[in-house]
């Protein structure tokens, strides 16, 4: 390879990186999905919190015909899962540096996602902190408001108390029906789950549909 041809290459992938990252021209006004994405008519859903981006990004490869929109807060995670989805050459994939509740509340339109992933969100194990924790029933109206009818959310978890937490904001939940957890041959874990897997330890599911 001769150096112009890596330089294009590497030029090449820089900007696929930068074009995984879902920068918004307005975060007060509500977006529109062809904004994000070349296909807008494809499914969409929604990874909260991706984390590392493993299971994100293989997700995307599995289901090419689906559009898939992470959100994440912190900037050096953000820029790693970019080039993930670069490296991976993702077209339907993009992560926003933004936190999920806003995201849901005001800048994505309604009835536009048809599945939400929330896997292993921090916990906030002290009672002082418990407000912080994601799942609240203020957030679970933001979810139903961006589902399409029928559309899920789907939520692990590792941490017992925090799951025992989400059931009491479940059962608060009546424009949500509880479903049997099912998960696919091809479930993709994350590395939370990969963790905590090969240690023994038990993981929380939950499914919900829109009603």
């Amino acid at each position: 390879m001769t150096r112009t041809e890596f330089n294009a290459q590497h030029q090449a992938f820089v900007s696929a990186a930068e074009h995984a990252q879902w920068i918004p021209a307005d975060y007060f006004s509500e977006a529109r999905i062809e904004e994000i994405f070349s296909n807008s008519s494809a499914p969409l859903d929604l990874d909260l919190g991706c984390g590392d981006g493993s299971f994100l990004v293989e997700l995307a490869k599995r289901h090419p015909n689906r559009n898939y929109l992470a959100t994440e807060r912190l900037m050096g995670r953000v820029e790693k899962v970019a080039r993930k989805i670069a490296r991976a050459r993702l077209d339907n994939t993009r992560i926003l540096r933004l936190e999920s509740h806003y995201v849901l509340r005001w800048l994505l339109p309604p009835t536009c996602a048809s599945i939400v992933y929330v896997l292993h969100p921090d916990p906030w194990p002290k009672r002082i902190h418990h407000d912080r924790r994601l799942i609240q029933a203020d957030f679970m109206e933001a979810v139903h408001r961006v589902l399409v009818e029928g559309g899920e959310i789907r939520i692990k978890t590792d941490d017992k108390p925090y799951y025992q937490w989400m059931e009491k904001v479940f059962a608060a939940c009546p424009q949500f029906e509880r479903l049997a957890w099912e998960q696919p041959d091809d479930w993709p874990k994350t590395d939370f789950e990969r963790d905590f897997v090969a240690k023994g330890l038990p993981i929380y599911s939950a499914r919900l549909r829109k009603r």
